[in-house]
Order: C-alpha cells, then sequence, then structure tokens
C-alpha cells in the first residue's frame, strides 16, 4: 500500500488554522487551574471579563463582545446567575432585553483573578510587548476574516 503525494499546502504543520487552534486550546489548558481556583470555566471566564469592564451591559451586547450566538450565552449567564456572581434583569424599557449586573460576589471574584495575565505572560516565556503586539496581529487577522465573511 502507498501513501498519496502530499501536497505542502494541505499539511497539518503548514496551516495557520492549526496553529490558531492549538495554541488556543493550549491557552486555554494553561488557564483551567487558575480558572478552577475561583470556581469558572475559561468561557465564564470570558463572560465576568466583559462584566469586569462594564457591568449593566445586556445579553446582545456581552454577545457581540464574545463574538457569540446570545442563545448559546444563555445557559452560561444562568449557570453564573445559579453561583451568585450575576443578576439577570428583564429591562423595563423592553422586557425582549436581559441586562447583566455583577453581584458583591462577582465583583470581588475580580480581584482573585487579577494576577492569571501575569502568570500567563510567566508560562509563555515571552515580555508583555512582546505578547501584545502578537495580540494585535491576531487581532488584525480576525477583523480581516470578519470582513471577507461579511462581504461574502
Amino acid at each position: 500500500m502507498t501513501t498519496p503525494q502530499s501536497c505542502p499546502a494541505l499539511q497539518l504543520d503548514n496551516q495557520l488554522c492549526f496553529a490558531l487552534y492549538s495554541t488556543s486550546l493550549l491557552m486555554t489548558k494553561a488557564y483551567k487551574p487558575m480558572l478552577q481556583s475561583i470556581g469558572l470555566t475559561y468561557p465564564q471566564y470570558l463572560a465576568m471579563l466583559v462584566l469586569w469592564e462594564r457591568d449593566g451591559i445586556t445579553v446582545g451586547e456581552i454577545s457581540t463582545r464574545l463574538l457569540t450566538d446570545p442563545g448559546s450565552l444563555t445557559p452560561l449567564l444562568k449557570r453564573l446567575e445559579g453561583e451568585g456572581l450575576l443578576k439577570r434583569i428583564r429591562s423595563s424599557v423592553d422586557e425582549r432585553v436581559v441586562e447583566l449586573y455583577l453581584t458583591e460576589q462577582g465583583r470581588a471574584l475580580q480581584q482573585q483573578a487579577e494576577h492569571f495575565p501575569t502568570c500567563i505572560v510567566e508560562a509563555s516565556g515571552h515580555n508583555t510587548s512582546e505578547l501584545m503586539a502578537l495580540k494585535e496581529e491576531v487581532i488584525a487577522l480576525r477583523s480581516k476574516l470578519q470582513q471577507a465573511l461579511h462581504s461574502a
């Protein structure tokens, strides 16, 4: 049995998508023990990051920030509410809109998470400015892909 001739453009190690995907998986694994120490999953942490920036936002706004569907975000937000970290309140202006407010417990969790970014910088073996430059490149790539998807 012979193996088919491999096209370099289709080799796994030549794929930017795989480099980003596998790095994302490892980033999530690096966060896991820290997040377990405060009782959050990685998606919950991302939602809390948005709320720590701006309390009182709507489900639609947090969904937009996280580039996810509001329907898939709702169970996660209900779990955070069940854990006493936030309150979901229907808007008095439009009952279809749900606003999210941190509880005291949710605000206090921010202090416990403040050292997480430093731990990730240390684990990466890079300095902060190198990682910020990489982040900007990834964000630029994301923006180009969003534009391409919207114009298609």
